[in-house]
């Protein structure tokens, strides 16, 4: 009996390659350079199973007309990249790769928090660049972050678990908003009903919600009005839910501190307006990035894959 075919879209660890090679007639990506739309309407066309990830947009028109691929193995936990619906339409299962990212992020919220709050991101460029002239007093004093208030949008894996990190870590008062999340037993934590609020109060406003629908441009020009001055917005959700243009101008007009993004509203191109502002530390998506956890991702896809072509519900089916 002939293994199922398989193509990946980009590269992925090599021991997650290997056993994927050893399951199923993969194809991958040698060059590791995203596929236009051309380039995926033929893997859906040519595959059994297409892995997509974040960089793939697989909007409607690439499932009309129908397809080989009856599953799409997504590489990440968000798919607000694929439009669930049409790929339902044309019969096509989709899996994501909950869980086993979610302390990599949320170790990443918490870095790009520290380096807004401290400057750090200001403080090596002068380092790097020659530029500093020693100890003083008044040198890039950034704000604390013990015992300040943070406001987390989305309480669910990652979210709770960036959570935790400010409660025990630094002392933290957490407040959150989320219409699904049940009441937190592990650590204290007030649930605001409106989103509002917690832009209001929260010294630093953190977003772990999902992107695409409702949440577009969650974060836009009314709500950044609402922040304190001295507050910091912290983005490693989705790029679509903050309005950059709206973001570069509380920016410019000082209506916010500064601002923390791993992810951007089109990736991977990012505004000139925010590569150079002093007050804002950018990271290339890498909020799962870490050894362990793309090696537990590829491994979850597979774990799916498998549970599919044997006929079985994979344990992580979206749609």
């Amino acid at each position: 009996m002939s293994k199922p075919k398989v193509i990946l879209t980009r590269r992925w660890p090599r021991q997650v390659e290997a056993k994927l090679a050893s399951q199923f007639d993969a194809t991958f990506n040698e060059n590791d350079r995203p596929l236009d739309q051309n380039g995926l309407r033929l893997a859906l066309e040519q595959a059994d199973a297409v892995l997509p990830t974040v960089s793939d947009r697989l909007g409607a028109d690439l499932f009309a007309g129908g397809s080989r691929a009856k599953i799409l193995g997504n590489f990440g936990v968000g798919f607000n990249h694929i439009d669930i619906e049409a790929a339902k339409a044309a019969e096509i299962a989709v899996t994501n790769t909950p869980g086993v990212l979610t302390d990599a992020t949320a170790d990443l919220a918490v870095t790009l928090l520290l380096m807004c709050a401290r400057r750090a991101g200001e403080g090596e460029r002068e380092l790097r660049a020659g530029k500093w002239s020693g100890w003083r007093p008044t040198h890039l004093c950034g704000t604390q972050v013990t015992g300040k208030t943070i406001g987390i949008i989305g309480m669910g894996r990652i979210g709770q678990a960036v959570a935790r990190r400010c409660h025990f870590g630094f002392g933290m008062k957490v407040i959150y908003h989320d219409d699904f999340a049940g009441d937190l037993q592990d650590f204290p934590a007030l649930r605001i009903s409106k989103v509002d609020q917690v832009f209001e109060e929260a010294d630093f406003v953190s977003l772990h919600c999902p992107g695409g629908g409702q949440n577009i441009h969650l974060v836009n020009e009314r709500r950044l009005g609402l922040m304190m001055r001295s507050a910091i917005l912290i983005n490693t959700a989705r790029g679509d839910v903050v309005d950059e243009a709206a973001l570069i101008s509380a920016l410019e007009q000082g209506q916010i501190a500064g601002a923390g993004l791993d992810v951007f509203e089109h990736e991977p191109n990012v505004p000139k307006a925010l590569r150079e502002r002093e007050n804002v530390v950018l990271l290339p998506h890498l909020g799962s990035a870490t050894s362990e956890t793309r090696v537990a991702m590829g491994m979850k896809v597979i774990e799916n894959l498998t549970a599919f072509f044997e006929g079985r519900r994979p344990p992580d089916l979206v749609s």
